[in-house]
């Protein structure tokens, strides 16, 4: 993949450096804020409440005030990200008027350690990277690369970058109303709640998919690069990830899609580079 370093995005959030939660009231370091989750498990209430304030304190933007030890290896990683981060909004910022009549607004990204605090509750490590609509930001751990390579056999930049761009297309989702639509949708019908989360997360492949189309386009990628990002999109699969876990597949359970599904929808985001062709709701089983 063809990049060039330039900085830290304008629309990071480097928070790696917080010892813990960045809220209102008293902050928890790591250790006890693991030790007021278990409370609150045990107990069925949120402790955390109690040291949370009513409002979560602004979280540095930018690289002029990140202030974290990081690695060589890592800081240059913190620029690929932002690289990949700041195309593939400028990408949109293009696309979504074009192709949907609608403007772009930008989301934010936030790097973090072990846990801090999203709109949408607390971003844990193990969770792995999501989009979170309340607050129109994405949370990754950084360490979630390494796991992807080692443990889901997905090396290379673009399989990296995929997962950024399947995260932007979830703010897309956001931004074109489809987040709420379906949310909706989930909530009268509950027995559909799995199926119509699998179409939103294929859906999202296919608009990272539509980002890379850009990029094949003007020549950052090649064809190495493609069948990279088609392997991270296959390894999140979650008929693979079962079979890891559990040793068998449960398709009912499913709630982002099979092996085949991802890199399916994915590819035809590459191939077309159209959101129409992203309509997976309206595609068959």
């Amino acid at each position: 993949m063809r990049w060039t370093p330039g900085g830290v995005s304008g629309d990071i959030e480097d928070r790696r450096g917080d010892g813990g939660f960045r809220m209102g009231g008293p902050q928890l370091g790591l250790g006890g804020t693991l030790l007021v989750l278990v409370l609150s498990l045990i107990f069925g209430r949120n402790f955390l409440s109690f040291f949370s304030g009513t409002q979560e304190a602004p979280a540095p933007t930018g690289s002029a005030s990140r202030t974290v030890e990081e690695s060589p290896a890592e800081a240059k990683e913190v620029e690929f990200v932002s690289f990949v981060l700041d195309d593939a909004q400028k990408t949109w910022d293009r696309i979504l008027p074009e192709q949907a009549n609608t403007p772009y607004r930008h989301a934010k990204l936030v790097l973090f350690r072990d846990a801090t605090q999203s709109g949408c509750g607390i971003a844990q490590t193990r969770t792995g990277p999501f989009y979170c609509p309340a607050d129109e930001k994405v949370y990754i751990d950084l360490g979630f690369f390494d796991e992807l390579k080692n443990r889901f056999g997905a090396p290379g930049e673009f399989a990296q970058a995929y997962v950024i761009a399947h995260e932007i297309g979830h703010h897309v989702q956001n931004i074109l109303g489809i987040t709420d639509k379906a949310q909706a949708f989930q909530e009268q019908n509950p027995a559909a709640a799995k199926p119509i989360s699998v179409r939103v997360e294929l859906q999202a492949d296919c608009f990272a998919g539509v980002w890379g189309n850009s990029t094949a386009q003007r020549d950052i990628i090649d064809q190495s690069d493609v069948q990279a990002g088609l392997q991270a999109a296959a390894a999140v699969g979650d008929d693979r990830i079962q079979r890891m876990a559990q040793g068998y597949v449960s398709p009912e359970s499913f709630t982002h899609g099979s092996s085949a599904q991802r890199e399916q929808w994915f590819q035809r985001g590459l191939t077309d580079g159209k959101i129409s062709q992203c309509n997976t709701f309206k595609a068959g089983d």
